[in-house]
């Protein structure tokens, strides 16, 4: 029984992950591409996330459900992050006005958390909810510099994705990247994930030297200069550790 409830989950969630951030309705047919899945179990399971709010059913196809909003919203270590975080991003942002981003570290990936942006912010590939790689990101590489030995070999001993021609896929000078973070407290990023974008980026640091997320500024070359805002995103992230470590140490 419970393996065969293990299986319909299973299903149903690669149902639900079929959606990518650039899709708005998915038809029946697209849905059972994308999955793979007979048509009839996805029809079945696809009804029976519409009856739970995850999937909304329209008359061309399935699109993502508030339900699932209202669950993200409630996936407390990042919510709390982010209620802590946002006014020390708030403050970065009106320091810089150029995107500020918020971001944690989930496997080979950054999670953006957050990402505050005005009228004149840089195209990014970036967006809330979002991922990319650690090793062609300023988030990413100070996460990845933090993390323990086991997930640095994993990272850096697995295929590297050049995502431009400046990413760096040699593990060799990405591991020196990752100690020269360790000595300066902040990371840097020149259109290593996007042609065009640079980025630096400092850890926020909680219970001793663990890397709980990292903040960044992100700006188009030419008009941003990621060196002159090192002070300010390396305060914004002192800040929200200081902050989460007192608030950790009173519960």
């Amino acid at each position: 029984m419970a393996h065969d409830l293990d299986t319909v989950l299973a299903k149903a969630v690669t149902i639900l992950r079929s959606f990518t951030p650039d899709d708005t309705v998915l038809s029946l047919a697209e849905l059972t591409r994308r999955t793979g899945l007979p048509k009839a179990t996805v029809h079945r399971l696809a009804g029976d996330l519409v009856s739970h709010r995850l999937l909304d059913r329209s008359s061309v196809g399935y699109r993502l459900s508030g339900g699932l909003f209202e669950l993200g919203l409630r996936a407390s270590v990042e919510r709390s992050l982010l209620e802590l975080a946002m006014p020390f991003l708030q403050d970065l942002y009106e320091r810089t006005h150029e995107t500020v981003h918020l971001g944690v570290r989930e496997g080979h990936d950054v999670v953006y958390v957050a990402k505050i942006g005005g009228h004149r912010q840089a195209t990014t590939p970036s967006r809330t909810g979002g991922r990319m790689p650690v090793h062609c990101t300023a988030i990413g590489k100070c996460l990845l510099a933090y993390a323990d030995d086991e997930a640095q070999a994993d990272v850096l001993g697995g295929p590297l994705e050049r995502r431009t021609p400046h990413t760096v896929v040699a593990p060799g000078l990405l591991r020196r990247q990752l100690r020269t973070v360790l000595e300066t407290g902040v990371a840097f990023e020149h259109e290593e994930s996007a042609v065009g974008l640079q980025c630096v980026a400092a850890p926020v640091l909680a219970e001793g030297d663990r890397a709980l997320a990292a903040i960044s500024v992100t700006g188009p070359v030419g008009r941003f200069r990621p060196e002159a805002h090192v002070d300010a995103v390396r305060a914004a992230a002192q800040g929200l550790g200081s902050l989460v470590s007192r608030r950790r140490s009173l519960v």
